[in-house]
């Protein structure tokens, strides 16, 4: 499948991000990396010649694996204006999972400023040229039809959860899906006027290329892109100074957040670091923020809004404003979406969402999506999301517990301490800490106040420290933050059994 020029196809017409690029002044800045600025008319001609380099290169499915900067934004503007199916490949992936990725979505053809990395993965790929326009080098591959599964109708981008098993899924998601999500996330900001916003997160991860990338251009204001030498962005180990100084040098008003590194900026801040005073907007996602760490940066001055969503649904469905906030939730439904609680009370999304996983039979988009979520909603609309059904165990009493509901209660008290509680087919509870903060006094102190705040069934009777906290290279977390409990379970299940020992020995 090739590539028609933007300029002269039907999507600049019916695109809403085409139509917004068409519709802003053309000298204002849409692209600023640090070392150079584009121009929104500047951008629009690079995305047609972009646009028209692709189709005549050829290729039927694309992949990007590239830092963040002007060349990723440029290539990917391309690839969703022109309806090319692509993966956005994180670099933080291992090579086992990149070469998974590109082999069960079936890709020929990938734009990289890496090189090296690609060519290592396996003999397949060879250069084939180079972009013009961004400077991303092609490789190509000869890949049989058979050899690529089929993409339901209107797939334009395939992103890959980082999930809870090594092996990451294809989610299969149409223009309109992405469109509709960042439109709607410009709409519920609109109020702040954001006109600089800070893409700290990979732009391959979905929430960043949809809030940080999409949603700004939506609104006419400047996509800062800085790559990660600047950021010192690191899934492994974020390099404080140099991402505190990048919030400082770039005066965002608005940024993109996991937990892990609000945490980072409550921390400095409190240590008295100054936060900019442009900094109108903070959307914290990804995985389970405690009220307690939303509480700190509120008084660090950091304006943080949790908000909730998942890769099936592109991204966001719930968000905290400045005009609509309560403390625990995840926020109201965005304005594209419908949520609702079945039953059971998992939460169920009716909107944009997912055309299906790669490689299993197409989904109707405008059907109810089964999050797995376990939630509530107050009075006013304010959804709180409880944990994962998947993730509940149920004690050999036979009572059901959310695991994250006990484990926030104690995090929320711990701060910088990551913990997993597990019981399954046990009496009672218990938790494993990764903490290299607190001593056993406090982490005993901290259990025994979460446990008055919990009934009897819920409340962990043991505990203890592993060795190494978890991380995202032990494969004991996943890029989001969340942790992988079934790697976790095999790597520590001595300790887990120890616990429950202990306590027939007392």
């Amino acid at each position: 499948m090739g590539v028609c020029p933007v300029s002269s196809g039907p999507e600049w017409i019916i695109s809403a991000l085409a139509r917004a690029l068409q519709r802003a002044p053309a000298g204002r800045i849409a692209l600023d990396d640090g070392r150079r600025t584009v121009s929104y008319g500047a951008l629009r001609a690079s995305v047609d010649e972009e646009t028209g380099w692709l189709a005549s290169a050829g290729g039927h499915r694309f992949a990007t694996l590239a830092d963040n900067g002007i060349p990723w934004v440029v290539t990917d503007l391309a690839l969703h204006l022109g309806r090319t199916p692509s993966v956005p490949l994180p670099s933080y992936f291992t090579d086992a999972q990149l070469q998974h990725a590109l082999d069960d979505a079936g890709i020929d053809s990938v734009l990289t400023d890496d090189s090296a990395r690609l060519t290592n993965l396996s003999s397949g790929w060879r250069r084939a040229g180079e972009s013009p326009c961004t400077g991303l080098a092609l490789f190509r591959r000869s890949l049989a039809a058979a050899a690529r599964a089929e993409l339901p109708p209107g797939t334009v981008k395939v992103t890959y959860t980082s999930g809870s098993t090594a092996a990451p899924k294809g989610v299969c998601l149409g223009a309109g899906h992405l469109e509709a999500v960042a439109q709607s996330l410009a709409q519920s900001t609109a109020v702040l006027d954001v006109q600089r916003h800070l893409c700290l997160l990979p732009l391959a991860t979905l929430l960043e290329n949809v809030g940080g990338v999409y949603a700004p251009l939506l609104a006419g204001a400047t996509c800062l892109l800085p790559g990660s030498a600047t950021t010192g962005m690191s899934y492994a180990r974020p390099d404080p100074g140099r991402l505190l100084a990048a919030i400082a040098s770039f005066a965002p008003q608005s940024v993109i957040l996991v937990p892990e590194l609000l945490q980072l900026l409550v921390v400095a801040a409190e240590r008295g670091w100054q936060v900019p005073a442009t900094l109108k907007f903070i959307a914290v996602g990804g995985a389970s923020v405690s009220a307690s760490l939303l509480a700190r940066a509120a008084a660090a001055g950091l304006p943080a809004y949790e908000g909730y969503g998942l890769s099936e649904c592109a991204s966001v469905v719930c968000l905290n404003t400045s005009h609509a906030r309560r403390a625990g939730s995840v926020g109201r439904p965005l304005p594209h979406v419908g949520v609702r609680l079945s039953h059971e009370g998992e939460i169920l999304v009716s909107g944009a969402s997912m055309l299906g996983y790669l490689g299993e039979a197409p989904r109707d988009p405008g059907a109810e999506l089964a999050t797995g979520d376990l939630g509530e909603v107050d009075k006013d609309g304010f959804f709180y999301v409880r944990g994962r059904i998947r993730n509940i165990f149920i004690t050999s009493l036979g009572r059901n517990v959310a695991p994250e509901w006990v484990e926030r209660e104690i995090t929320q008290r711990l701060p910088q301490s990551q913990v997993m509680v597990f019981g399954e087919a046990r009496p009672y509870p218990v938790a494993l800490v990764g903490s290299a903060h607190a001593d056993a006094e406090v982490i005993d102190r901290v259990v025994g106040a979460a446990n008055a705040q919990l009934p009897d069934y819920a409340r962990v009777r043991r505990w203890a420290r592993v060795p190494e906290p978890f991380t995202l290279a032990s494969g004991e977390l996943t890029s989001n933050g969340r942790l992988r409990r079934t790697a976790i379970l095999q790597r520590h299940r001595d300790l887990i059994d120890a616990l429950y020992r202990e306590e027939l020995a007392s």
